[in-house]
């Protein structure tokens, strides 16, 4: 038991120091020493002089800095929802964009790159309010005699996705392109952003959702029993599941939205955590998760960021690493790992 929390206490301590290391990683070379002075004079000193050159602060605060932080958030977000969807829907296979919230939030940067590029925040808006769309409109589609039982979501889900998928294609058919190659490259995923307008804009949403999860986390538990097992135990199954639901669709559509769509974190994440642990308990999960989540996120972006002399997007390293690795849990568990 001791050993394990101090386990715990190490995961969720875990993202600090690797913020701070990521500060270190830059085309731009700014050696680590550098990086921490600037940091403790920020705290001691803001406006006494210093030796370096005023553009390292501007790279270190204007530009990695709210990268970092977005990471940070982006991970949280996608491997909180993806633990909270694969306790309610009761499939580890489950992931964050089982509701088709990629799908629409896709749709709606394809919209904004194709015609409405020249108008600011409009891609963002897009994105933001179709991943929206594609979630009540899957969650309309699964309700029936005001219930949403578990299979009707995921087969709604699965139909949406589908649709959008679809509309997508079209869009990208007639797309010129120049606005193409944009729209591609957002389905990347990429975290090259510029000042901390997007993170102001995404992370509260995120940590909304983030709070919400984690306050009804062992409902999480109980609604992961069954639905005739969480009604005996006196819980709301229908407006306890729309509320992990919305909580988990908020946060994805807000990174998403300022982002582009990252996979596998919500997949690999939960599971290497419930491995760590040996437990599949939500109240240790979520938490855990969230810490693990975001530091995958910040050590893949600062792969892309190095590992060649041009940025790659970031989806495309969290792929080749989480694909490969959850093969890895698989034959290590051999299978058990589905359960």
């Amino acid at each position: 038991m001791l050993k394990k929390r101090i386990l715990i206490s190490a995961l969720l301590l875990l993202p600090l120091p690797v913020l701070v290391t990521s500060l270190f990683v830059g085309i731009y070379s700014i050696d680590p020493f550098t990086v921490l002075s600037i940091l403790a004079k920020r705290v001691s000193d803001p406006l006494g002089s210093a030796p370096w050159s005023e553009v390292y602060e501007t790279i270190v605060f204007n530009i990695r800095m709210p990268r970092v932080l977005l990471a940070l958030v982006g991970g949280i977000a996608l491997s909180v929802s993806g633990a909270s969807l694969q306790g309610v829907f009761r499939n580890p296979l489950v992931d964050t964009y089982i509701l088709g919230v990629s799908a629409g939030a896709g749709l709606g940067a394809a919209i904004g790159i194709a015609y409405f590029a020249g108008i600011p925040g409009s891609v963002q808006f897009l994105s933001f309010a179709m991943g929206f769309a594609a979630f009540f409109t899957t969650y309309t589609v699964a309700k029936s005699k005001g219930e949403t039982p578990v299979i009707s979501l995921v087969l709604a889900g699965v139909i949406v996705t589908a649709l959008f998928s679809a509309i997508l294609s079209i869009i990208k058919f007639f797309t010129e392109s120049e606005k193409l190659a944009g729209v591609v490259y957002w389905m990347m995923g990429s975290l090259a952003v510029t000042g901390w307008g997007p993170l102001s804009q995404t992370a509260p949403l995120i940590l909304v959702g983030f709070a919400i999860v984690f306050l009804m986390r062992w409902r999480i538990n109980v609604l992961s029993m069954g639905d005739e097992e969480a009604k005996a135990l006196g819980v709301n199954v229908g407006r306890d599941r729309f509320v992990v639901l919305l909580a988990s669709t908020l946060m994805v559509s807000a990174f998403v939205s300022v982002a582009g769509i990252i996979g596998w974190i919500g997949l690999v994440v939960p599971h290497t955590v419930r491995m760590l642990l040996g437990t599949p308990d939500n109240r240790v999960v979520v938490p855990v998760s969230a810490s693990l989540g975001a530091v995958f996120l910040m050590v893949a972006d600062d792969l892309a960021r190095s590992v060649a002399s041009f940025e790659l997007p970031v989806g495309v390293i969290t792929t080749l690493v989480g694909a490969p690795f959850f093969l890895y849990l698989l034959k290590l568990r051999g299978g058990s790992a589905w359960k």
